[in-house]
Order: C-alpha cells, then sequence, then structure tokens
C-alpha cells in the first residue's frame, strides 16, 4: 500500500510541482498515474520513493513512513525511474548482484531468480556484456530485472514501458497483473492511455500538481457522464494540455 497525505513541493520557492495531494493505493491494485509533460508524476514518485523531500505532508509504504524510517520503507518497494542510463560501466550479471546484494538476497534464491527473469526477459546472452553496450530497450529490461530481484510487494514504475519491444512490454504487464492478482500493490505513471485504459484498476489524473480525479474507469465515465475512451477524458481534464 501506498499513502500520500497532504502532499506539497515547490521548486525555487514558485513552482509548485506538486499541490496538496492526497492518495491512497491499495493492496491488490494496479493504479495508473496520469498527467501531461510537467503535471508533477515524477515529482510525486520520487517523494514517495525518498529521492526528493516533500515541503509538507507525508508518504507510507506498507504503513511505513518513508522520511522518519527511509531504510525499512526502501526495502518495501521497488523503483524503476524514468530514465534506465545508470551503472553503465557494470555488466549486467554484475548490475544484479550488485541489487541483490543491496537487498539481502540469498545466493540461492538471487540464482533462481536472476536465471527466471534473465529468461522471461530473454537477457541471458547480455549478462556478461557491460549496460553501456546495451540497447535502450536492453538497459530498461535490466533495471527492472535489478528491480525484481528482492520480490517487493511494492512496485513503482515510472513510464516502465518506454524503449521495450512489445514482446516484453506485453510480458511485463502479464508481470503487473499476477502481481497484483497476489495482493500486491503496482503503482505505474504511463503516457499510454490505451496501456492505462486496459490494465489498471484505478487511474488517478494530475495536472498542475493537483489531482483532478481518482477512480476506475465505470467512475471516470459515470462521473463524465460519458461513454467516451480515456483519452477523450484526459484531454477534456487536463485542457487538452
Amino acid at each position: 500500500m501506498i499513502e500520500l497525505n497532504n502532499i506539497s513541493k515547490t521548486y525555487n520557492g514558485t513552482v509548485k510541482a506538486v499541490d496538496d495531494l492526497t492518495l491512497v493505493v491499495p493492496e491488490g491494485q494496479i493504479v495508473g498515474f496520469l498527467g501531461p509533460n510537467g503535471a508533477g508524476k515524477t515529482t510525486t514518485i520520487k517523494i514517495i520513493t525518498g529521492i526528493l523531500n516533500a515541503d509538507s505532508g507525508s508518504a507510507a509504504i506498507n504503513g511505513i513512513d518513508v522520511k522518519e524510517r527511509p531504510l525499512e520503507a526502501k526495502s518495501q518497494f521497488g523503483y524503476v525511474p524514468d530514465n534506465p542510463d545508470m551503472f553503465l560501466r557494470l555488466k549486467g550479471i554484475e548490475y544484479l548482484n550488485f541489487m541483490a546484494d543491496i537487498y539481502k538476497v540469498s545466493s540461492d534464491l538471487r540464482e533462481e531468480r536472476i536465471k527466471e527473469l534473465s529468461e522471461r526477459f530473454e537477457m541471458e546472452a547480455a549478462l556478461d556484456d557491460q549496460i553501456q553496450s546495451y540497447s535502450h530497450g536492453m538497459r530498461q529490461k535490466i533495471v527492472l530485472m535489478g528491480v525484481l530481484v528482492h520480490a517487493p510487494s511494492v512496485w513503482i514504475l515510472d513510464e516502465p514501458m518506454t524503449g521495450l519491444d512489445p514482446k516484453s512490454s506485453f510480458i511485463l504487464k502479464e508481470m503487473m497483473k499476477k502481481h497484483a492478482e497476489a495482493g500486491n500493490t503496482v503503482f505505474f505513471s504511463t503516457h499510454v492511455l490505451e496501456v492505462a485504459e486496459k490494465l489498471c484498476d484505478k487511474v488517478a489524473i494530475i495536472s498542475k500538481g493537483k489531482l483532478l480525479f481518482y477512480g476506475t474507469m465505470d467512475e471516470i465515465r459515470e462521473h463524465f457522464r460519458s461513454n467516451e475512451s480515456l483519452e477523450n477524458i484526459f484531454l477534456e481534464l487536463t485542457g487538452n494540455e
């Protein structure tokens, strides 16, 4: 579970990136986080993950306050950032073992998970190569694998399908569904509204730092008295930004 209570964040004392945002992402659900560029999605995600401190309000993962107990909170989730260009000099296998070391995954368990994930994402042949030699899509895959190696209950994914080939994107979506069906939490941002419409239990729409709507597709359509697609409702709600 992810809980945000009255979160606000201002840059340079003038630009309000997140404005009094309250949101609960429950267990057993996939929640899509939608908004125009600059709406505050990545800032919100960085506050949830403890990368940024909010000016006011609180964030908690599985009931653990991110600011007061950061290490304990961070052990609860896996985070995929919006840019996979990291640890480029490491080999893929070195990066996965590094992530497993951080989360204290045993040798036997990490070997099993790395084997399963590398087969699933068809990365077996690339694990002994440096990440800097990978394509963008391969870098996205290795970051996803690193996130999943400690089997966190909460997944926080910032544009996770960017750069993935159709097969890998499909595999990830199926994994997200199974993770939620097992009673876990998936929270992800995306600009692909069709994916959100088909995949999510709920969507949260943000613009200019403010939460405009949070609910199921049926609730959105009922609220707007519309049978339009999520794309059309989104454009109407955000003023065609």
